[in-house]
């Protein structure tokens, strides 16, 4: 597994990006109802107005947390789904992606699955349906492996792709880097194990 991806921008940006860098930090360390407009504006070293400017609100400032990553995870989806390859090395090639954005991104990770129902029913309406495409396109790709004899086709693809992206939400849950194993060899694991139930003819390891 390659190493985890920046993903999105970090501190040190535009403004627009340290504002939510520095959000998503203080949602993740202090929970979304914990968090003062004042604290974040403190932090990135802007006034409320400068905030203002950019975020019309805290809730805006959340949504856009969530945006970013599934903007970045969606597109290079697609580049994953539509190149070149057959659909064993895509599917591969996309839960690695899947696992290492969000290795590279925990804070937001945390955020998103603490704060989703924070959000203005609007904003959380529209959250779950990029959310929602995110997940069929990742969706038609094991179905398009299960129509040629790649994948079992026992299992419904609506189950195997709850199966993979619930265990991959919960990590934000467990992992703290610096532990026993890093986050290349967990993600190897988690996608080993993965594609072991998914292949009609799973691949023999030593």
């Amino acid at each position: 597994m390659t190493p985890p991806d920046e993903g999105p921008p970090r501190d040190g940006g535009t403004l627009r990006e340290r504002l939510v860098a520095v959000a998503t930090r203080l949602f993740a360390e202090k929970g979304y109802e914990g968090t003062s407009v004042q604290e974040i504006v403190a932090a990135a070293g802007v006034t409320k107005g400068a905030m203002y400017h950019y975020y019309g609100s805290k809730d805006e400032l959340l949504y856009e947390i969530y945006h970013r990553l599934l903007d970045v995870q969606t597109r290079r989806l697609e580049e994953i789904a539509d190149g070149p390859g057959t659909v064993e090395e895509r599917v591969r090639a996309a839960a690695v992606d899947v696992l290492s954005t969000s290795f590279g991104n925990l804070e937001d990770l945390t955020v998103f699955f603490r704060s989703t129902h924070l959000l203005s029913p609007e904003r959380r309406a529209a959250v779950r349906a990029e959310r929602r495409r995110y997940h069929e396109r990742f969706r038609a790709l094991v179905e398009e492996g299960q129509a040629d004899g790649t994948f079992r086709s026992g299992t419904p693809a609506d189950i195997v792709v709850n199966f993979f992206f619930g265990t991959v939400h919960q990590i934000g849950a467990w992992y703290r880097p610096g532990g026993r194993l890093r986050a290349e060899e967990i993600g190897e694991h988690y996608v080993g194990l993965f594609l072991d139930g998914l292949l009609a003819t799973p691949v023999a390891r030593a």
